[in-house]
């Protein structure tokens, strides 16, 4: 018989979002990696003060880097994409209006592949090593972007791309509804095109709102030997700074970022027999995710 100190423990990645975002966004992922469980973060690559936000990273070595791929906030880098945003004055318009865009052939897969590559190379410019790619708001997981995703991770040799996923629907307002429908649906269709295996996804039910409450309810139904990727947003809310009715609504910075440093979660880990690791841990095996020992 198994003892529990025998078992093989589940493996959990812990991805904060948007570093790069504000400075109030990055400085609580950086607070959340230093003295919680962030083992991840994904770069806007798009933000105006990325090159200062890079040099803040240089003492936090443990911390796994990738690109959060954008097309759906701010400004593009690319100017033949800003071109074909003349109508929304060169800014990039809300996700559903970009997926119409997409759908429909206004924004070509070639576009944003265009506006990615730009996105990549900016980050490696800035000296990162990159380790996985994602999407903001999942945009990345649109049929048509997932096979761009897909390429430009090959093409640059980076190893993993987030397989973004829907939970049991908790939230039954019509936004979270059609965001759960959607991602679902693209899901069935994006698996039968996935080029490489993927950290199973977690955090879509309290996506900006992570809590303690969640993680106690479902970390400890994480399987022994599988690999996990939490998402998080941790942050410092600063209202100067962040004026976006939008933004403030779903993002309860500060909360996420308490959870994410609070002791009680790490003691909810180690109960439940998870290990912490950074993507830097991981080997593909045909198709299958290896930590090795």
């Amino acid at each position: 018989m198994i003892s529990a100190s025998d078992r093989q423990p589940a493996y959990l990645i812990v991805n904060a979002d948007d570093y790069g975002y504000f400075d109030c966004v990055s400085r609580g992922i950086l607070e959340a990696a230093r003295n919680g469980i962030v083992t991840a973060t994904g770069i806007f690559a798009t933000s105006v003060n990325l090159k200062e936000h890079t040099g803040w990273l240089a003492n936090v070595d443990t911390l796994d880097t990738g690109v959060h791929l954008n097309i759906t906030d701010q400004a593009p880098l690319t100017a033949a994409m800003q071109k074909k945003l003349s109508r929304w004055a060169g800014q990039f318009p809300d996700k559903y209006t970009v997926a119409r865009a997409v759908l429909s052939g206004a924004i070509s897969a070639r576009d944003v592949k265009l506006e990615w590559q730009a996105q990549i190379e900016r980050c490696l410019e800035l000296g990162l090593d990159l380790d996985f790619l994602n999407s903001h708001e999942h945009i990345h997981m649109l049929p048509p972007l997932f096979m761009v995703i897909q390429e430009l991770a090959a093409e640059y040799s980076i190893p993993h791309v987030r397989f973004s996923a829907s939970e049991l629907l908790q939230d039954l307002s019509i936004g979270t509804v059609i965001r759960d429908v959607a991602m679902k649906v693209a899901g069935l269709y994006n698996h039968r095109h996935r080029r490489e295996p993927a950290a199973r996804f977690l955090g879509m039910a309290s996506s900006g709102k992570l809590s303690v409450e969640y993680l106690q309810q479902r970390l400890p139904k994480l399987k022994p030997g599988s690999v996990y990727e939490l998402m998080c947003h941790p942050g410092f809310a600063d209202n100067s700074e962040v004026s976006d009715p939008r933004l403030l609504q779903y993002h309860d910075w500060n909360g996420e970022r308490e959870t994410l440093t609070n002791p009680e979660v790490k003691d909810i880990l180690e109960d439940c027999g998870i290990r912490l690791i950074g993507y830097r841990h991981l080997e593909i095996q045909g198709t299958r995710l290896i930590v090795p020992a």
